[in-house]
C-alpha cells in the first residue's frame, strides 16, 4: 500500500484522503507530501479526541493527521505456568521481569516472555526502551539513547538472553513466533490484543482454558503503548477542505463507535470510548473476551504513543535492534553495541537533517 501511495503521489493521482499508519505518515509529511490540517480545522475540533492521541498527529507546529482507531496490548498469561512458577499474577513492571523469567524457566522449563529483535518486525522492544526511561532522539534528531538509561536497557535485554531466559529465536524470528509458542504452551505470557482469545480458543482450547487477561508490562511510570491508525490529506489534493470534512465525519463519535464495535478496535473519539464500555458489557462475547476487551479499553487511560511518528523511525529501529542482537549473541559488549548504534544513527541523521 505504501508503494502504491508513493507512486500515486509522484503521478499526482493520490486520493484526497488516505488511511495511514503514523510512521509512514510522518515520513511522507517530512518530505512535504501531506497537507498541514491546522489552518482548515473548525474551532474546537481537537476537543473531541483523546488528547495524547491527537498530539501523535503533530510534527512540529503542524498537524498532519486526524486520529482514527486504536489498539492497546494487554498481557494474556497461562495461569498454570504462573502457578508452577510460584506466581499468582504476572509482573507489572519490567524491573520485575528477570526474577520472574528465571522462576518460570527453572520451575517449568518454559519461557516467560518473547521479545523479538528482528529489525523489520515488531516495535515492541523499542517501546520498552522508552518505558525504561530512554530518550531516543534529541531536538535535532540526533541520538540521545546512548545514556545511562540506554546502557541499562541494553544490559537488561542482552543479559536476559545470555542467561537463557529468552527463547533463542528472538534474534531470528518475529512476533508471530511468540503466538506460536504461547499456543503450544511453551510461553507463560504474550502481549497481544483481546481478540487473540477467540483464535486461541479455536487453535489451542486447552491453553485458552488456562488463560487470563492482565494489565500490560510497563516501566515505573505505568505508561502503556497505544497503536493508532490515522487519516491524512495529500498536499496535492484539489479538495482539501472537503477531504478534512470527510475525515472528521469518519472519526466523529457516532461513526467511531459503530466502527469500533464491528472492527473490535478502540475509538480515538472521547465520547465514543465512554459509550464503548457499556456496549462491551452487554455484548454476547464470552465472559473472558469481555473482560479482556474492557481491560484493553481501560489501558487507554495511561497509554500514549511511546515511539513518536518520527521520520526515519524504521531506520532507527533497525539500527538499535541489529546492535542489540550483537550484544545478545556476545559479539560485543552491550555498551559498545549501543555506541555503534549511536554512530550509525548520527551518520544517517547528519545526512538527512544537516
Amino acid at each position: 500500500m505504501e508503494r502504491k501511495l508513493l507512486a500515486a503521489v509522484f503521478a499526482r493521482t493520490a486520493p484526497d484522503l488516505v488511511n495511514l499508519n503514523p510512521p509512514f505518515a510522518a515520513n511522507l509529511a517530512s518530505k512535504g507530501g501531506l497537507l498541514d490540517l491546522e489552518p482548515l480545522l473548525p474551532p474546537g475540533a481537537a476537543e473531541a479526541y483523546l488528547p495524547r492521541v491527537w498530539q501523535a498527529g503533530r510534527q512540529g507546529d503542524s498537524l498532519f493527521a486526524i486520529p482514527w482507531y486504536l489498539t492497546t496490548r494487554i498481557t494474556l498469561a497461562n495461569r498454570l505456568l504462573l502457578q508452577q512458577a510460584g506466581y499468582a499474577v504476572p509482573p507489572l513492571h519490567w524491573q520485575q521481569l528477570p526474577a520472574y523469567a528465571e522462576a518460570v524457566r527453572r520451575r517449568t522449563g518454559r519461557y516467560a516472555v518473547f521479545m523479538t529483535v528482528v529489525p523489520d518486525d515488531s516495535a515492541e522492544l523499542l517501546e520498552t526502551l522508552v518505558q525504561m526511561g530512554v530518550q531516543l532522539l534529541d531536538g535535532r534528531q540526533r541520538a540521545a539513547f546512548n545514556s545511562t538509561a540506554g546502557r541499562r536497557a541494553f544490559v537488561f535485554w542482552s543479559d536476559l538472553y545470555r542467561r537463557g531466559l529468552l527463547p533463542r529465536e528472538v534474534v531470528s524470528q518475529g512476533y508471530r513466533r511468540a503466538i506460536e509458542l504461547y499456543q503450544a504452551g511453551e510461553l507463560a505470557q504474550v502481549a497481544t490484543g483481546p481478540d487473540f482469545l477467540r483464535n486461541l480458543q479455536t487453535n489451542a482450547p486447552g491453553v485458552a482454558a488456562r488463560t487470563a487477561p492482565f494489565p500490560p508490562l510497563t516501566g515505573e511510570s505505568g505508561e502503556a503503548n497505544v497503536a493508532l491508525m490515522n487519516l491524512v490529506v495529500p498536499r496535492q489534493s484539489a479538495l482539501p477542505a472537503e477531504a478534512l470534512s470527510l475525515a472528521l465525519f469518519l472519526t466523529d463519535a457516532a461513526n467511531q463507535l459503530r466502527f469500533a464495535e464491528q472492527a473490535r478496535v478502540l475509538p480515538s473519539a472521547t465520547a465514543a470510548l465512554a459509550q464503548l464500555g457499556q456496549r462491551i458489557r452487554s455484548s454476547d462475547d464470552p465472559p473472558l473476551v469481555r473482560e479482556a476487551r474492557l481491560l484493553s479499553a481501560a489501558t487507554l487511560e495511561r497509554a500514549r504513543v511511546l515511539v513518536p511518528a518520527l521520520p526515519g523511525v524504521k531506520r532507527l529501529q533497525a539500527i538499535l535492534y541489529t546492535q542489540l542482537q550483537r550484544a545478545m549473541l556476545g559479539e560485543v559488549d552491550s555498551d559498545a553495541a549501543l555506541a555503534t548504534a549511536e554512530q550509525e544513527w548520527n551518520r544517517y541523521a547528519q545526512a538527512r537533517w544537516p
